[in-house]
Formats: structure tokens, sequence, C-alpha cells
């Protein structure tokens, strides 16, 4: 076997291990996901994450582990503001708490069959045309100032959503969950429950989020093997990241700029190659690294900055 047949074979292997195990930890029905376990899961999946870049360090290559690591970062981060519109969805349609984990699981795993999808179709369309990359630069680059200068999370509504539109278009739909069940017979006739609503919304959205990631990612690597695992580490540890940060919307208020800046210079970098100018990827890895934790340092700093500004008007208005 070559080196490249067996970095696929152990990833196959670590993949359906890890899916066991999290069904395990989070796919029983009713169980109360704590904040705890939250964070250890979350630290598990990133340990991994990680780890597997290592042994890719020693199978394939530092320059490879270094492509690895930048792209998994950076899926990474643009998972965690995938969250923030997941939150807004279950909010939205009232996902009760006990539902979470099971409608959270149906949604990345069809997240996971599209992104492959949409790695296959990229990676074949540069592979042909390797002038594409340098539209989807210049998309980066348009995608990561939109980003910048508007808020997600303020502009998303799930009922102006055209897939959501759609749906209630061609489908007879509850906004009732009907105890956990996707499709009832209501008069005889096949309704659709809001939990099967929200599993599609899940999938449809995170393409949505693909379109942005798969170019950011062939920005950084072009190489099939980084580029599919990276992904599909980076979706695997949606569901516990979305139990850690379910009650800190506000707290990274900022992160989407930090993402932004990310993409903008990660579409730079494709420009440049234009001119033959190639940027080293531990420059890409150092920008990645300061820019999303910069971004979360200053989110919780103004997030606390705004609590204390709160309680000391309120303790001046009890003055008063």
């Amino acid at each position: 076997m070559t080196r490249d047949q067996i970095t696929y074979l152990v990833f196959g292997i670590v993949l359906v291990l890890a899916i066991v195990i999290d069904l395990g930890l989070f796919s029983k029905r009713s169980t109360h996901v704590s904040l705890k376990k939250a964070f250890w899961v979350s630290v598990f999946w990133v340990a991994l994450g990680l780890s597997f870049g290592v042994f890719i360090w020693f199978e394939l290559g530092k320059d490879m582990a270094l492509e690895y690591v930048s792209a998994y970062l950076m899926e990474k981060s643009l998972s965690i503001d995938n969250i923030f519109v997941f939150i807004l969805l279950f909010n939205f349609f009232y996902v009760k708490e006990d539902y979470y984990a099971r409608v959270l699981l149906i949604g990345i795993l069809m997240a996971i069959v599209f992104r492959v999808l949409f790695i296959t179709v990229g990676v074949g369309l540069v592979n042909q045309f390797h002038w594409i990359l340098y539209i989807f630069g210049a998309f980066l680059i348009w995608t990561g100032y939109k980003m910048f200068t508007h808020d997600n999370k303020v502009d998303y509504n799930p009922a102006d959503s055209p897939v959501y539109r759609w749906l209630r278009k061609i489908l007879p739909i509850t906004m009732e969950d009907h105890g956990g069940r996707y499709i009832v017979k209501v008069d005889g006739k096949r309704v659709y429950t809001s939990l099967f609503v929200v599993v599609i919304m899940l999938a449809t959205t995170d393409i949505v989020f693909a379109v942005d990631s798969i170019p950011a990612v062939m920005g950084i690597s072009t190489h099939i093997l980084v580029i599919y695992t990276s992904n599909i580490f980076a979706i695997l540890g949606l569901r516990s990241l979305f139990f850690l940060l379910k009650g800190a919307v506000d707290k990274f208020s900022h992160l989407q700029q930090g993402i932004a800046f990310v993409l903008i210079f990660i579409g730079l970098k494709m420009l440049v190659e234009i001119f033959h100018i190639k940027v080293p990827v531990y420059v890409s890895l150092l920008v990645i690294l300061v820019s999303i934790a910069a971004s979360m340092v200053y989110s919780v700093a103004a997030a606390n900055r705004a609590k204390n500004d709160n309680h000391d008007a309120g303790h001046n208005r009890d003055l008063h």
C-alpha cells in the first residue's frame, strides 16, 4: 500500500470509530447534555483532528501536515459560525432539547454527504481548469467583505429562507413536532413535522457554508486528501460544539469578523499566485490562528464590558 492509501485507511477507521463513540454519547433520546460533557467531548474532537495532523506529519511529511492543520482550523472556525445559525433555527422552530442531538446527527450526516459531493466536483473542476482557483480567490474576497460588514446572526431569518418557503409550498407542513416524529398522518394524509423541516434546513444551510469553506480550503491546499479529511473532521465535532456554544452566542459576536479577515487573506493568497508569488503554508497557519484567537478574545472582552456597563447603568438607576 502507498502512504496515501495507508492514510485514507487510518482516516476511515478513525472516522467509523469516532461516529460510533459519538452515537453512544449524544444520540440517546431524552439525554441532557451538560456544559461539562459538551466541553470534554469538544476537546476530544479537536484533539482527534489535530492528532490526525501529527499522523500525516509522520506519513506524508511536514508540509502536508501544516496544510492539513491550517485547513482544519479554517474549517473549524467556519463551523463555529455555522453553529450560531443552527441555534437560530432551533429557537425559531421551538425544538425541544430532547431532540437536539438526534436532529443534529441527521443534519450533520447529510452535510457530510453534500460536502463530499462538493469537494469532488470542486477538485475535478480545478484539475481541469486551474484558472478557476483565481475565481475562487475573488469570490472569497467578496464573501469576506460581506461577512465583515454584515452580521449573519442578525440578518438571518429562517422564515425568509428560500428553502423554508419552498418546503411550505410543496409539502403539507405542521409546526408541531408530534413527539419527535418527522412524518405523521393527519386525517389520512401524510404531513411533515417541524423536525423534518429543521433537518432539511440544517443540511441546506451547511451547503451555503460549503460554498465559502471549500474554495477557502482549496486556497490552503489542493491535495484532495487534506481537503476531504480537514472538512470531515471539522464537521464531526459540530454536535458537541452546539451544546457548548448554544448559551454563548453573544460571547463571540466578533468571531465573524475574524473569519472574514481569514477569507480575504486566503482569497488574496490565491490571486497573487497569478504573479508567481507563493505564500508559505506556515504564514497561512499563523494568520488563521492569530485572526481567530484575536476575534474571540476581543468578543469576550466586549461582551464582558457591555455586561459591566449594563450592570453599572442598572445600579445608577437604583440609586436614583
